[in-house]
């Protein structure tokens, strides 16, 4: 787990800011506790490096323990919370998802990229089943899923192909796509169509639709999607009867990052 690209780091770079937050990362639904060993190993530290930040982080009320595991505090949701409402989330784009759920059910979402994944920003679902969760500040790989697909579609060429240079795309289902050729091409059927469709792509059961989110430049600055379930729906059946209204949505979504900058700068216009 890199804590930050060499590239990235200056004179200024603070380590030990850079190690507590790596430790705060590791931290997901396969790993809701850990040793110290094992939090050292998964965040690349020295167990005594990881000792010192775990202790701050306890003192700090960000970290808990139980005997000789760790476990993230509720504290930690202030972090998300601050910056969702300072953000205006809520106010500008949750709107938009419960409309498109009111009308078509299922659950919709708006995503953006950080490093090779798509992270959710907003989200409104209706579902119930067991399947991969989709809230707010989840990470799924951007080629596993339609959101991933539509804003790798909107990157630079450069970009482009330093994302395929360096993702090792992995099976999450039997129908997800790993081969990088064959990647490539839907992203660009994703780019010249203007959406994106998957079936069973990150996980069984999942069928979705997305549209880009750009900004006054044209520029693709987030993604929002509307799924449903494999054999309720299609992806014809989306394109039909959801594709208007999710680039109506889309168009709403882009005007309120434009009149508001802190949500443009906090997605990455």
């Amino acid at each position: 787990m890199d804590m930050a690209p060499e590239k990235e780091k200056s004179s200024d770079f603070v380590e030990a800011l850079a190690k507590g937050v790596a430790i705060l990362e590791s931290f997901d639904a396969a790993h809701p506790e850990m040793t110290l060993s094992e939090v050292a190993r998964r965040v690349g530290l020295s167990p005594a490096a990881a000792r010192r930040s775990l202790i701050t982080l306890t003192a700090l009320g960000y970290i808990g323990q139980t005997k000789k595991r760790f476990h993230l505090k509720p504290k930690i949701m202030s972090l998300g919370s601050a910056l969702y409402f300072s953000a205006r989330i809520d106010e500008l784009m949750q709107p938009e998802l419960r409309d498109i759920v009111d009308k078509f059910g299922d659950a919709s979402s708006v995503a953006t990229m950080e490093g090779d994944k798509v992270i959710y920003i907003a989200h409104v679902s209706v579902q119930r089943a067991r399947r991969a969760a989709a809230v707010v500040g989840v990470r799924y790989p951007a080629y596993a899923t339609s959101l991933g697909r539509v804003l790798l579609a909107g990157l630079p060429e450069n970009r482009l192909n330093d994302y395929f240079r360096t993702v090792e795309p992995a099976a999450l289902t039997s129908k997800t796509m790993i081969d990088k050729v064959a990647l490539r091409a839907e992203i660009q059927l994703v780019k010249k169509q203007g959406f994106s469709t998957t079936v069973d792509q990150l996980d069984y059961g999942i069928t979705a639709i997305s549209v880009p989110v750009r900004d006054i430049a044209g520029n693709t600055v987030a993604a929002l999607n509307s799924s449903g379930y494999t054999g309720m729906v299609t992806p014809k059946s989306l394109r039909t009867q959801r594709l208007q209204e999710l680039h109506a949505a889309a168009s709403r979504i882009a005007l309120s990052i434009a009149r508001y900058p802190i949500l443009g700068s906090i997605i990455g216009t």
